[in-house]
């Protein structure tokens, strides 16, 4: 119950990520700031998601999940209600600093819980709950996008700002702290039985290799959320009416309906997958592929047909990392501070949502094929650094880890 009470918190906390870029247009046409501005609302969006995740998750270690995802309801729904009055590029800002705690504090929770709770079984158990930020969007990306259609942005954003921050807040009160056996008995490659406090952890080099990897691949990731609907725009197919399953609807909402089912979907799956042949070996897979789907992209995404399916591989190679690189963390630095160590490690994809006005930047004019390159080359970098510098480095730590404390 506890591991589905957070898949549902997570699911009603996607939007103020997934379902971002369908008000962006909307946005740019009513005000005028200029893509590259209102897109830099996301970036500050994300990178207090992510900043503040350690404080966080240093505070669900101390007194549980349920005050800290309580506390998150309250922002994460008053922050898209500060979206519908804003009326200045600074109002929207602030608006991105309070949804980016709500988000933080509901994310790192959650999927600390996850960690603690199922602790021999941590890919699968991360990737689920992180399912539900995947894929919860998918649920409501169609009616956003018919409300705005219809009734406005403004009125999205109040409506489902309410809707969300009320529901997440009532689940929150069902949340309990875990009591999982500081070790499990688990058939994983390279698990520690040594717990790192937060502070022991940063000062290990396998630490900031697992973090420069998580960076160089979620960058490529963050971009396309934040700009797929930019992209799509420049492409000239945004509104491209699509008919699936007898509905029609336009190219940009049936693609992100789909985009983020496959990036609900592929994080339980690739984190049982990393269960069973490791974490690394898993890396290596995921982020090749997660670069060959840019390039495709690139190349093909002038058709209808096959940017739907190029952007539904993006996000299906880029959404494992929320379970990977969670499962990684406390595989190798223990259970005990998981949700502190797991929230610090997070704080990378803060780092690569920087790297999102610089893709607006880039691609002036509509010109998208350097964004594409950067992200595929560092990507497919990321995946031969997993396999071959990253297993090996974190073999040796864990064994003298172990023999230290034997």
């Amino acid at each position: 119950m506890q591991l589905v009470i957070g898949i549902l918190c997570m699911g009603l906390v996607a939007n103020l990520q997934y379902g971002w870029t369908l008000f962006v247009e909307p946005m740019e046409s009513k005000h005028h700031w200029g893509t590259a501005s209102i897109q830099l609302a996301f970036s500050i969006f994300i990178v207090i998601e992510t900043w503040l995740v350690p404080i966080e998750g240093w505070l669900g270690d101390k007194f549980g999940p349920r005050p800290v995802v309580a506390g998150g309801a309250i922002f994460a729904g008053l922050g898209w209600i500060m979206n519908s009055y804003a009326d200045s590029l600074t109002m929207l800002y602030a608006a991105a600093v309070v949804s980016g705690i709500g988000a933080g504090c509901v994310y790192g929770t959650c999927v600390g819980n996850a960690l603690k709770w199922f602790p021999d079984r941590r890919g699968l158990a991360a990737g689920l709950t992180a399912a539900g930020f995947g894929a919860g969007a998918a649920v409501t990306v169609i009616p956003i996008a018919n409300m705005i259609g219809s009734a406005g942005y403004e009125k999205t954003f109040l409506t489902f700002g309410i809707i969300q921050g009320v529901a997440i807040f009532i689940l929150a009160l069902l949340l309990v702290r875990p009591v999982a056996p500081k070790h499990a008995q688990s058939k994983v490659a390279n698990v520690s039985k040594v717990d790192y406090t937060t502070r022991q952890m940063l000062t290990k080099p396998v630490f900031w290799l697992i973090y420069v990897i998580y960076v160089l691949v979620a960058a490529g990731g963050v971009m396309a959320t934040a700009q797929l609907g930019p992209i799509a725009h420049d492409f000239g197919i945004s509104s491209t009416p699509m008919t699936m399953f007898g509905v029609t609807l336009p190219l940009l909402t049936l693609a992100l309906s789909i985009d983020n089912v496959a990036n609900g979907l592929t994080r339980p799956l690739c984190g049982f997958i990393s269960d069973k042949i490791g974490r690394e070996n898993t890396m290596f897979i995921v982020f090749i592929g997660e670069g060959l789907a840019l390039l495709g992209l690139m190349q093909y995404g002038h058709n209808p047909y096959l940017f739907i399916l190029f952007a539904a591989l993006i996000f299906m190679f880029w959404g494992e990392i929320f379970s990977i690189f969670p499962a990684i963390c406390g595989d190798t630095f223990g259970s005990k501070y998981a949700t502190a160590n797991a929230g610090t490690l997070y704080t990378a994809k803060g780092v690569a949502a920087l790297m999102v006005p610089l893709a607006s930047v880039l691609a002036a004019g509509g010109n998208w094929n350097r964004v594409f390159i950067l992200a595929a080359v560092v990507t497919i970098g990321a995946g031969i650094a997993a396999k071959f510098v990253l297993l090996p480095m974190r073999k040796r730590f864990i064994s003298a880890g172990d023999d230290t404390k034997n």
